[in-house]
């Protein structure tokens, strides 16, 4: 999937580019940047680096990875938090961009992010990962690159009060209750009755026979035309590899994993009825006892569709990421 949050060492990861959170000396230091240092081999790394001289807060500049798996490392400087009033929020922002965009320059195709500036210069956890988020997805909207935001094991995930109090209660709520669909083939589902083809024609009984047998790949196209969106809306929205939205489109019937299925139905901002119809026609339900299927099921009924704001629950409940 384009962008992930991972739990690994950073200095482990095999992509192109791994990010240092650096200082503007670019010496070697302490936390992140000491750690890439010591594993990228630091005589050789610390002579290229004073060679370039220094990077300025936000800016960004790039070296070999050395003894890294990675063959490269982008070194960008991240803001030191002084209350949130002096720019922080900008120069954090350029970090990632600045980044990014130097990684699409060299020809990359996957990069590695530590959370910038949320150890020594003190920027508040839950906030670097509002930034770090936004600033990555804005930029995957236009471009294709493999992101992961890498956390260390036993870092705590940052995940705000404000939406976790509410997704812990609608759990807690319902993970005992008993769950069961009710399925009435004659009946049209509510997220249908409304649907009219290109010629205007109400959604008949004979149409919707019809579209019992439909596979998994012929109900998500309908449902992409119905919606008037395009395949790269769709396949962005969902965190999909463009490669792998292709297979689903090609084939009638391919069948997507549970995640790739539950973030095109997102993607679509589908509601739960309609949810459920699609996962079915790839093999799958959304139950109550099932962790993960319960946070797709607390976003969808609270309207809120925005798949890295999922991601991140998810990720708080070591549950599957969507996408793929």
């Amino acid at each position: 999937m384009p962008f992930q949050i991972v739990r690994n060492d950073l200095t482990k990861m095999r992509v192109d580019a791994i990010v240092n959170a650096a200082n503007p000396l670019l010496q070697e230091g302490g936390g992140v940047c000491g750690a890439i240092f010591r594993a990228a081999g630091p005589e050789e790394l610390q002579r290229e680096c004073d060679a370039i001289g220094g990077c300025k807060t936000g800016q960004a500049v790039i070296t070999r990875g050395y003894g890294l798996p990675a063959p490269y490392i982008i070194h960008t400087v991240g803001p030191v938090w002084r209350g949130g009033d002096q720019k922080e929020a900008e120069q954090l922002t350029a970090c990632y961009q600045n980044s990014l965009v130097l990684a699409k320059e060299k020809g990359l195709d996957s990069l590695a992010f530590p959370l910038i500036s949320a150890g020594i210069y003190g920027y508040p956890r839950a906030q670097a990962l509002a930034v770090a988020t936004g600033a990555i997805t804005r930029f995957l909207t236009a471009n294709d690159l493999q992101v992961y935001l890498v956390l260390f094991d036993r870092e705590p995930f940052p995940l705000g009060e404000k939406l976790l109090s509410p997704l812990r209660a609608f759990i807690d709520r319902h993970i005992t209750a008993e769950y069961a669909v009710f399925h009435n083939c004659y009946k049209l589902p509510t997220s249908l009755s409304n649907i009219k083809e290109k010629t205007g024609a109400p959604f008949s009984p004979r149409d919707l026979v019809a579209r019992l047998d439909e596979s998994f790949s012929q109900t998500l196209l309908r449902l992409i035309d119905a919606k008037g969106l395009t395949d790269v809306e769709v396949y962005k929205r969902a965190n999909l590899d463009r490669k792998l939205f292709s297979k689903i489109r090609s084939k009638k019937d391919y069948r997507p994993s549970k995640k790739t299925a539950a973030a095109l139905a997102l993607a679509l901002k589908l509601d739960l009825g309609e949810t459920r119809d699609l996962l079915d026609r790839a093999g799958y339900s959304l139950s109550r006892s099932q962790l993960f299927d319960l946070v797709i099921e607390y976003f969808i009924t609270e309207g809120i569709y925005d798949i890295y704001a999922i991601n991140e629950a998810l990720f708080y409940f070591d549950q599957p990421l969507l996408g793929g």
